[in-house]
């Protein structure tokens, strides 16, 4: 599965490129942000890769310009109460004081919210990392209930919170990405093969009225209105 937009190809996980994303997630900028600190192993990663590897899982790489950059996922999906809890990461830090994980990061929600119908969207943001918890409200997170006092704390966004908070930041998106303003959506074979392709394509057909379908050997691209 591949989803494109705003400049950002965003490529589910395959196991060819977890020990990419385990050097990204030892390095120093990537792990001392997270709850677990711990160096991961070759064996680690392959068996955390074998636990995520499922349809309540949708792990994503990164592609800017060409390279790979990061990971952003949907983890705990729940398909029948559309929700799911988000992460991001981006491995390369020369990407971390540029609008980068913004175009990354609108194009996962808009995608979760227009494009799946998605009802809510969490996240766990440490209470010490300052700069993910401002990026967050930015984009239309808030601080749930009874989380004051917690160091992980778990943060939820809406359709409604995301559309009032992330005004400025969409605009600036758009006029940033003038060329690659549409959602698509490659489904591979192997899509198919998991049923991950059928989940997505149940949600599309109550939403959307797909205007242009072409069938390729890769996949099957779906078009936006």
């Amino acid at each position: 599965m591949k989803l494109f937009k705003y400049g950002i190809t965003l490529e589910r996980l395959k196991a060819e490129d977890i020990e990419l994303v385990r050097q990204w997630r030892n390095s120093d900028p990537v792990r001392l942000n997270m709850a677990y600190r711990d160096l991961i192993s070759p064996e680690q990663q392959m068996e955390w890769f074998k636990s995520v590897d499922n349809l309540e899982n949708n792990y994503l790489l990164i592609h800017y310009n060409g390279e790979k950059i990061g990971l952003l996922n949907d983890k705990q999906v729940d398909w029948e109460a559309r929700t799911s809890e988000s992460g991001l990461f981006l491995g390369r830090t020369e990407f971390y004081a540029t609008f980068v994980p913004y175009l990354v990061s609108v194009a996962g929600i808009e995608t979760t919210f227009y494009f799946l119908d998605w009802n809510k969207q969490f996240a766990h943001i440490l209470r010490s990392n300052k700069n993910a918890i401002d990026f967050n409200l930015q984009l239309g997170y808030t601080l749930c209930a009874g989380q004051e006092n917690i160091e992980n704390q778990r943060y939820e966004m809406t359709i409604h919170s995301f559309e009032k908070s992330a005004v400025k930041i969409r605009k600036a998106v758009k006029a940033l990405a003038t060329k690659d303003l549409k959602f698509r959506l490659l489904l591979e074979p192997a899509d198919y093969i998991s049923g991950l392709a059928q989940k997505f394509e149940n949600l599309f057909s109550n939403k959307l009225h797909l205007l242009h379908r072409e069938e390729f050997s890769e996949g099957i691209w779906y078009k936006e209105i």
